[in-house]
C-alpha cells in the first residue's frame, strides 16, 4: 500500500452540550493541526499516489470554511457537538467527495483509503479512516 500525507491546520471556536464534557461546555477555541493520508495499491503512470499539490489545495479549500469560526454558528453542524471525532469525519466526507469530483485529478479516483487525523494537542488526537466507495 502506497500513501502520501499532507497537513494543515485550522483554529475554532465551538462549545459542547452535555455533563462529559465538563468546562469545555462553555464557549472555547482550539487549533486543529489536520493531516490526511491518501492510500491506493498501485502508483499511477506518473509513478505517484496523488498530486501533493493538488491533495494540499483540496484540504485547504475544505478547511477553509471552518477556519477562525464558532462552529457553534454554522448552519450544517446545528444541534451536533462538533467534537475531533465529528470533525475528522466531516473532513473525511469532503476530501472524498473532492476525490469522486475530480478536483484531485483523474488519477486520483484510484485512491482506495483515505485517513483524516486531528492533533488537539502534542499530547491528544483523534481521527476518522475508512476505504472509499
Amino acid at each position: 500500500m502506497y500513501a502520501i500525507e499532507v497537513r494543515d491546520h485550522i483554529m475554532i471556536a465551538h462549545s459542547f452540550r452535555g455533563a462529559v464534557f465538563g468546562p469545555a461546555q462553555a464557549l472555547h477555541g482550539a487549533t486543529f493541526v489536520v493531516d490526511v493520508a491518501f492510500f491506493r495499491e498501485e502508483l499511477d503512470a506518473d509513478g505517484i499516489v496523488v498530486d501533493i499539490g493538488l491533495a494540499h489545495e483540496a484540504l485547504k479549500a475544505v478547511l477553509a470554511p471552518l477556519n477562525y469560526r464558532n462552529l457553534d454558528e454554522v448552519p450544517a453542524f446545528a444541534g451536533r457537538n462538533t467534537t475531533t471525532e465529528f470533525l475528522a469525519r466531516h473532513i473525511f466526507d469532503s476530501l472524498a467527495a473532492a476525490i469522486r469530483d475530480g478536483r484531485l485529478g483523474e488519477g486520483a479516483r484510484a485512491i482506495g483509503r483515505l485517513r483524516v487525523n486531528l492533533h488537539e494537542s502534542h499530547v491528544a488526537r483523534a481521527w476518522y479512516e475508512a476505504e472509499l466507495d
